[in-house]
């Protein structure tokens, strides 16, 4: 497969398919928080992320997206940039995209917030000016939905001072349901924030809260590890925490409990948001047919406050111990990305073949939000 694909060996470690650049920043255009999806009928990658007009938060104007058809013979050839929302005039912006398919009506969900403060501004006032809402598009149809609002949890969002989803991609369980992961800061005099995740049993037609996790954090991605036609499979989080280590919970039919990990992840002393992905074993050595393995990415290390460095891809081929519970066991990270690194989303392609999009550049990590496909050879 590494052959047909054009793709040489490598001895220093580094990838053998070259990276390529989906949103180059300049004077004028940022790009930020990418997120990505593989949609294995059409044999096409889904590239997005947030297009401002500075580093700020405040100066988004729009999610923009990149297809790229996957053709192992040869490299991924990417489409154009389009806009798919924008800035509204009255000020509400989108952020934070965060990519799902439902696979019984093959339809592709892009949720995002949309938002019209500064989260110091909802945070200082207690007053959450966030809301969900998503466009969608059907399989072989290049034309996306207006915007949807996601009317039935406006009650809840009172509750909180602000909240935000993913980024970069939610899942959908071997039962159906389907689940985007989210946080939220609580209206205490300090704002705390907890992640946890919104879900649907319907297809997407109405959503509803899971509790949140228990300590302390911030943007998280969810995966299945143990499939099941039932709604009691087993997921497993991972999210961003404020130093430290990553907080990492699992989620079964009796709730969300915090993990006692055989191999804690490190988080960087400012933290980072990262990716995880579960994807189907590639030896003999998996526990049950239904078991799946992990991939995880995150920065490796810091220079300074805002200088995140070599983008780590990280494995766990034993994702449940011996009592079928999550092991949190990990890998020593492979460096993907050399140098200045930022946010990052992965997704599983086939056959061992994987797609990391992500922050990163020669100067800074906002330089560029470039894609590297790589396999599982590579990894180990």
């Amino acid at each position: 497969l590494l052959a047909s694909m054009g793709t040489t060996s490598s001895k220093s470690g580094t990838p053998r398919f070259e990276k390529q650049t989906l949103f180059k920043s300049k004077k004028g255009n940022v790009f930020k928080i990418p997120a990505i999806y593989y949609n294995e009928n059409e044999k096409k990658l889904f590239a997005f992320a947030e297009k401002r007009t500075s580093q700020d938060d405040f100066d988004v104007v729009a999610l923009v997206m990149r297809t790229g058809k996957v053709n192992i013979k040869s490299e991924v050839k990417w489409s154009k940039p389009k806009a798919l929302v924008t800035k509204c005039t009255c000020g509400y912006r989108p952020m934070h995209p965060c990519v799902v398919y439902e696979k019984h009506t093959e339809t592709l969900f892009l949720f995002f917030n949309y938002v019209n403060e500064k989260e110091s501004w909802q945070l200082q006032h207690h007053q959450n000016k966030a809301r969900l809402r998503y466009i969608t598009k059907k399989k072989n149809d290049n034309k996306w939905s207006k915007f949807t609002e996601v009317t039935e949890l406006l009650p809840v969002f009172k509750n909180w001072s602000t909240f935000a989803i993913g980024p970069g991609h939610g899942i959908q369980t071997k039962s159906g349901r389907m689940i985007i992961p989210a946080y939220a800061y609580s209206k205490d005099k300090q704002p705390i924030p907890h992640a946890f995740c919104f879900y649907s049993d319907d297809y997407g037609s109405t959503w509803k809260c899971e509790k949140m996790l228990s300590k302390m954090s911030m943007e998280c991605e969810m995966t299945e590890i143990l499939e099941s036609s039932s709604k009691d499979s087993l997921i497993y989080c991972s999210a961003r925490s404020f130093g430290g280590h990553r907080v990492q919970d699992k989620i079964d039919e009796s709730g969300v409990h915090t993990l006692t990990t055989v191999t804690p992840l490190e988080e960087l002393h400012t933290s980072c948001q990262g990716s995880v992905i579960s994807f189907p074993a590639q030896s003999g050595d998996a526990k049950t047919s239904e078991e799946k393995w992990l991939l995880f990415s995150h920065p490796t290390k810091q220079k300074s406050d805002w200088e995140r460095l070599d983008l780590g891809v990280y494995v766990s081929t034993s994702p449940l111990n011996s009592k079928g519970n999550c092991s949190g066991e990990w890998s020593q990270p492979w460096v993907i990305n050399q140098g200045h690194s930022g946010y990052s989303d992965l997704t599983y392609i086939e056959d061992g073949w994987f797609a990391c999009l992500m922050e990163c550049g020669e100067k800074s990590a906002t330089d560029e939000i470039a894609c590297q496909v790589f396999s599982y050879e590579e990894v180990l």
